[in-house]
């Protein structure tokens, strides 16, 4: 089996009201963050990057390897949602495990004749869902990676010639193992370009690998459970919160521009950061300050999030470097231009 599938029984719930305010927007930052770091032991800070992406209605490619816990997280994240506005076809969260014999229509869905009508119906692949965990998506053919390129990028999937519309919460996270490389199809540039984020993971401390073994039985039963969860329309309000309430100042986006520039004057880079980079960066940078309780990007969130923006999408010249100091190079002289003014509304 191919495609696993974990989907929540739609159970009816008293709407909540809208939230307007940052103060709503950030408690769903907050319930969140405080159900994941619970559920998920020693990850607090690729935990919030995850809640950004999310806010910032962008997907996330983690890096890891076997066993790290990216299933935990995808999981516990889907468990945080509440779907308030059921849809037969759309469930919380569905996992793809991405062989070298998978099909794009075992992602996207296909159409299926029915012999006792006589007529052909489409069932709906794993990508509809809330929550899609593409697990080890090198692992398949460029085709079927392919397959989610419409969809991680439009919100809508295409099946015989009929294009149907995804979920507005509609979120990726993807991840692939640099540690072994036999049968891997490594993703084109298009294809990253995708993902907001690329986030490696590492082994968690001694510590909380220490205090997830002592306290194995409550962490597997749910640890974060006691924590209230948020709803799809909660997060689809916080979204247009950190739209419009947190302000960008014009010189975050002349240093945006300006990172870019060096990026591609750098000799170490033979393809520096594209434009749609710099447009998915904004709503990152409203997101991280929203998580911060600003209602203002500041210089510190574009150095927190320029790694993990620009990192993976910055092609390097042999014997360049790391990607890590090649992007803090690029980044410090506009970074220290913006850290001079004033970015308050």
């Amino acid at each position: 089996m191919k495609n696993e599938f974990t989907q929540s029984k739609h159970v009816t719930h008293e709407k909540a009201p809208p939230i307007t305010d940052m103060e709503g927007a950030h408690g769903v930052v907050k319930r969140l963050m405080d159900r994941l770091t619970k559920g998920v032991i020693g990850r607090d800070a690729i935990i919030e990057l995850v809640i950004i992406a999310l806010l910032a209605d962008g997907h996330v490619l983690l890096e890891d390897f076997p066993g790290s816990g990216k299933t935990t997280l995808a999981k516990a994240l889907g468990d945080a949602i509440i779907d308030d506005m059921p849809d037969d076809d759309i469930v919380t969260i569905r996992r793809i495990q991405f062989t070298p014999d998978l099909l794009p229509a075992d992602v996207t869905g296909t159409t299926i004749f029915d012999p006792n009508t006589n007529r052909f119906f489409f069932r709906p692949g794993p990508i509809f869902a809330h929550i899609v965990l593409a697990d080890e998506i090198n692992r398949t053919s460029p085709k079927v990676q392919s397959a989610l390129l419409e969809s991680m990028a439009e919100k809508q999937t295409t099946v015989d010639n009929v294009t149907r519309k995804l979920d507005d919460l509609f979120f990726v996270i993807a991840t692939q193992n640099p540690l072994d490389l036999s049968g891997t199809f490594p993703l084109p540039s298009a294809q990253l370009d995708r993902f907001l984020f690329k986030i490696k993971m590492t082994h968690i401390s001694r510590d909380h690998e220490l205090f997830l073994l002592n306290n194995l039985a409550s962490v597997l039963k749910g640890a974060g459970d006691a924590f209230p969860r948020v709803t799809r329309t909660e997060i689809l309000d916080a979204r247009k919160v950190v739209k419009d309430l947190v302000y960008v100042h014009p010189k975050i986006k002349e240093a945006l521009v300006d990172i870019a520039d060096e990026s591609r004057s750098d000799e170490r880079i033979l393809q520096g950061a594209s434009t749609r980079s710099l447009v998915l960066m904004i709503p990152a940078l409203q997101a991280r300050a929203l998580a911060k309780k600003r209602t203002y990007v500041n210089a510190d969130d574009v150095q927190s999030l320029a790694y993990f923006i620009f990192g993976h999408r910055l092609e390097l010249a042999p014997g360049s470097g790391t990607s890590e100091s090649v992007v803090a190079d690029i980044c410090r002289r506009p970074l220290e231009s913006l850290a001079r003014q004033s970015l308050k509304r």
